[in-house]
């Protein structure tokens, strides 16, 4: 994400903040103080999958609020673990439409009709989506702290310095696992293997 000046970035952990003490009407203004941002994390994960294919920017951040709305005894003492909070949000909510779209396309009582070249590249890039969730799965299990440093960085769009500020972790250890994260990704998209984590 870009570098805010620092008055709004203060707002907005402010706001976070206020929210996460049970101020009333909180959320409604740090979203209102956010929406842009939101929308550039939304367009950001949808770039993973197919823009029609699941939801669009709106409503991406539109899901996303609900289920930020329904968070009891969430703190976050910085702008950085907000979105940080909030990227992880969107990313479920992809990976829940993923399921369900997919699980809609084996049919049922359905009757099957032949795919177009479009239909099935939508179909594929689902695919996709559901296959990188689960080797961010597995990452997860072997080090999840590794498995945040992906969810910042390539998810959030988060700055090296702000996925140690989100993830209370030096920068150097976001670099290293970061590093480390890509190679295993990269191993396991590609079926070479898992590498190491």
């Amino acid at each position: 994400m870009p570098p805010l000046e620092p008055e709004r970035a203060g707002e907005i952990t402010r706001l976070a903040s206020a929210w996460s003490r049970g101020e009333e009407g909180a959320l409604d203004r740090l979203i209102e103080a956010v929406y842009d941002d939101l929308r550039a994390l939304a367009r950001r994960h949808l770039r993973v999958g197919e823009r029609d294919a699941l939801v669009d920017t709106t409503v991406l951040v539109h899901e996303a609020y609900l289920r930020l709305a329904g968070v009891d005894g969430a703190t976050w003492e910085s702008r950085a673990q907000f979105f940080a909070f909030c990227s992880k949000a969107m990313r479920r909510i992809l990976i829940d439409f993923a399921r369900r779209r997919h699980a809609d396309k084996r049919g049922g009582d359905r009757v099957r009709v032949p795919l177009s070249d479009d239909a099935a590249s939508v179909e594929a890039r689902i695919d996709d989506i559901l296959v990188v969730d689960d080797v961010l799965r597995r990452l997860e299990a072997r080090s999840p702290r590794m498995a945040a440093v992906v969810e910042c960085r390539f998810f959030g769009g988060l700055s090296v310095d702000e996925t140690a500020e989100a993830l209370d972790a030096s920068p150097r250890t976001v670099e290293r696992e970061w590093a480390r994260a890509r190679r295993y990704l990269q191993a396991a998209l590609s079926g070479d293997g898992e590498g190491e984590a």
